[in-house]
């Protein structure tokens, strides 16, 4: 101790030994590789692995990160979320939660159990795996309870995988940062595709890369790996075992680095759709304006700022808004709006009065290969006629069809008194303003919060999406109850959408039944237009139907059980709702399955609800699935409950068979499935309609019930058509069929039909056609 003149103690020097102390004590703790119950790691501190190999931390924007002794990022675990630097805390609690916590903003519960867990330990390996266990009582085993390796950020490091465990239904992937500065996920993605062997880069979903197929055990530049495939997981993993740190890295312009060797893994950046090399794949038509060769190359200087338009989206980056200048035949080049590396600043047109230089801003220009074929002057005049005439021809038909179709319509009108509109073209386009207000008046519906929805949704994050379709995009929810839900989002591009969203609300609100799906409420924020629905565990139909390894977990008792489902769901539609419901878009994809494997109807965008006293209705705007319409409502626009009648029939082929509608088509036999099944019928040999996945393990009698139904319910004329509770007394065998089939309409498949049958589409005055998504196809 050190005493001033008066023997009382210097207080600087009482200061710097107390700073002495604290500093020796803190790096006691920081040293330490795990935590234990009561235990916490702030933004002071780190926990490192035994040899110092990895070290976990804060960094100065709070994010809690994983790095080598290079401080080479492997790992981020709140990369959606920071949390203030000087208030951020690691910790596991005395019951086994591990969390990441401040005192403003809601934690990030990285484990936790329906059931307090005791005697747990958060530890740091030399592997650079974080990972969370339950030590035993006699401390010789332990209980894997979590680990950072499987939830992967943009890096991989050996012992970490690519691929998927089927068992917990992990998917492992890598996602590029949004943009150099930004941790947000980016538009690239590394996954594992195992039924081709083969590593993928997708950037927005589209695969633009691929390594081509690898083998066991084999050698990938500079860096071995393993493959497992079997029932439990199919994986891609790096087990390189050097000294040196080995680090794959996805970077947010689509190139994948290998930091140990120096070296490019992948060059997604470098594919623009027109080119195959080096793992590049095709995946867009290059617009007109565009040539092979092509291609935006980096530069610095002073470009011209009078011949610039913004996009100043900051979910944009840079490979975004490459994408967004080549589809635009205008553009020229563009740079990052903001310092971060996101949103566009676009140049069109020109880049005259552009000055290259050694200093500047950086910018991208489009730089125009002088490679390519000229044309031939004579060819491009060819084109010219060919084109021109084809066009006065198909108005001339179209003018044709149209006035046509007009005068059949009118005349229908006249006869049957029919003056009612269809719902999709009679109500105006509603305002995103007036929208919520209306709904909120019509529908006693939950709204959520669009804070909520976010929660949920993590963010609408690409890990939780469970498909896209023209409507918009389909992602896996949690509640804060703890509820799982399926969040439909209409997209703000999509040129339909806002009539059916409204028309989904207006039907679905009013439907309850065990056989359809439930609409849990609605979201309306500013140009958002969300719908939740109850989450079905086992997607849709058609994933088991059409799939020749998951079909096999739909015996005929399932089968069946699906059919009667279906049939109960139509017969509440037609008959015992409030109001009389035409669905107008049966088929497998719109059928989701439960937990138990019962199905529900799904997807009401397309529609139409009766009065009770109305039997049939037409319409200019026909909606529906090529091989599942009518033949009145193709070719007419005329609609009634017959019409989806006609789909279950078709449906009912489906599930005997295993196989979809046009499967059977070919140039020598064009038969569809209706005119296989009718073949069957005609010789005797219905049996042999039933697929073979069954394994002779079926009723026959409920197969030749199902087949004559069905065969009932394709018939050409509508009023031929059985009822659907006709149908279910043939099916259950509470009524005796006495009366045969008649050749079915659509027996032979023609040249109009040849265009794909899995999509809905949509004809009609608005439009030529127009795709539609179903949700039940990603859930």
């Amino acid at each position: 101790m050190v005493f001033t003149e008066q023997g009382k103690p210097h207080v600087l020097l009482v200061f710097i030994y107390m700073w002495l102390w604290w500093s020796t004590c803190n790096h006691v703790k920081a040293s330490n590789n795990m935590l234990k119950p009561g235990d916490s790691l702030n933004s002071t501190g780190e926990l490192c692995s035994e040899h110092n190999k990895y070290c976990i931390y804060f960094d100065n924007l709070g994010y809690l990160k994983i790095s080598t002794q290079d401080d080479w990022i492997v790992w981020v675990a709140n990369r959606n979320q920071s949390f203030p630097n000087d208030s951020a805390v690691l910790s596991l609690d005395h019951f086994g939660v591990l969390k990441i916590e401040s005192k403003d903003l809601k934690p990030i519960i990285l484990f936790s159990s329906p059931h307090p867990i005791n005697n747990t330990m958060a530890t740091l390996l030399d592997t650079g795996n974080f990972v969370l266990q339950q030590i035993q009582p006699n401390g010789t085993q332990s209980v894997l309870l979590w680990q950072s390796f499987d939830y992967p950020s943009d890096n991989l490091i050996p012992g970490m995988k690519l691929g998927f465990d089927h068992k917990r239904g992990l998917n492992w992937s890598l996602v590029s940062w949004l943009s150099q500065a930004v941790l947000d996920p980016g538009p690239f993605r590394l996954e594992w595709e195992p039924k081709r062997r083969e590593l993928v880069i997708k950037q927005r979903g589209q695969v633009c890369w691929s390594s081509g197929e690898l083998r066991d055990n084999g050698f990938m530049h500079n860096t071995h790996y393993t493959i497992v495939s079997n029932e439990n997981e199919s994986s891609f993993t790096m087990t390189t075992s050097n000294e040196e740190h080995t680090v794959w890295t996805l970077l947010s312009t689509g190139q994948l680095i290998n930091r140990n060797e120096d070296d490019n893994v992948a060059r997604a950046d470098m594919c623009y759709g027109y080119n195959t090399n080096a793992g590049c794949q095709k995946w867009e038509k290059i617009p007109t304006c565009r040539n092979p060769g092509d291609i935006f190359e980096d530069k610095v200087g002073y470009p011209n700022p009078n011949i610039t338009i913004e996009e100043t989206n900051s979910s944009y980056g840079v490979s975004d808004c490459k994408a967004i200048c080549w589809r635009n035949c205008s553009c020229v080049g563009f740079t990052q709006y903001h310092d971060d590396g996101t949103g566009c600043t676009f140049f069109l047109n020109s880049l005259k009065g552009t000055t290259i230089a050694s200093e500047g801003n950086q910018f991208y220009m489009l730089i125009k290969t002088n490679h390519h074929k000229r044309k031939k002057k004579w060819t491009w005049i060819i084109i010219a006629i060919v084109t021109a005439t084809l066009i006065i021809c198909i108005s001339i038909l179209y003018r044709v069809l149209m006035k046509r179709k007009s005068v059949l319509e009118e005349n229908k009108r006249k006869k049957m008194g029919i003056e009612k509109q269809d719902l999709a073209t009679c109500c105006e386009s509603p305002s995103s303003n007036n929208l919520d207000v209306d709904l909120k008046e019509e529908h006693d519906l939950k709204v959520f919060s669009y804070a909520s929805i976010m929660e949920a949704t993590n963010g609408f994050s690409s890990e939780n999406m469970l498909g896209e379709g023209g409507f918009g995009q389909v992602y896996k929810g949690i509640l804060s109850t703890g509820q799982e839900v399926a969040v439909k989002k209409l997209s703000k591009t999509s040129g339909q959408g806002l009539v059916e969203f409204k028309n989904e609300l207006t039907l679905i609100s009013k439907l309850q039944h065990t056989n359809l799906v439930q609409l849990l409420g609605h979201c309306i924020h500013q140009q958002e237009r969300i719908l939740i629905y109850e989450y079905m565990p086992n997607k849709s139909l058609d994933f088991f139907l059409f799939d020749s390894t998951q079909r096999k977990l739909l015996d005929w008792n399932k089968r069946f059980s699906i059919i009667e489902g279906i049939a109960q769901g139509l017969l509440y539609l037609h008959k015992y709702s409030r109001l009389k419901i035409i669905h107008r878009d049966l088929k497998a994809s719109n059928i989701l399955l439960d937990e138990n494997m019962n199905p529900k109807i799904s997807d009401f965008g397309i529609a139409r609800m009766f009065t009770t006293q109305d039997s049939e209705s037409n319409t200019k705007r026909i909606i529906g699935t090529y091989g599942y319409m009518s033949p009145e409502y193709a070719m007419e626009g005329v609609f009634s409950t017959k019409s989806d009648v006609y789909s279950f029939g078709v449906l009912l082929f489906e599930i005997v068979s295993g196989k979809r509608n046009n499967s059977f088509y070919t140039e020598e036999r064009p038969l569809n499935l209706v005119g296989h099944a009718w073949e069957l019928w005609k010789e005797g040999e219905v049996l042999k309609l039933v697929d073979p996945a069954l394994n002779d393990s079926f009723l026959e009698d409920e197969v030749l019930r199902c087949v004559h139904a069905g065969l009932l319910s394709v018939e050409e004329n509508a009023d031929d058509r059985p009822s659907i509770s006709n149908i279910i007394s043939m099916l259950t065998n509470k009524s005796k069929v006495t009366y045969s089939p008649k050749k079915p309409a659509y027996y032979l498949r023609t040249k109009v039909l040849l265009e794909e049958e899995t999509s809905t589409k949509e004809f009609g005055l608005e439009s030529m056609f127009e795709n539609s998504i179903s949700y039940a196809c990603s859930i």
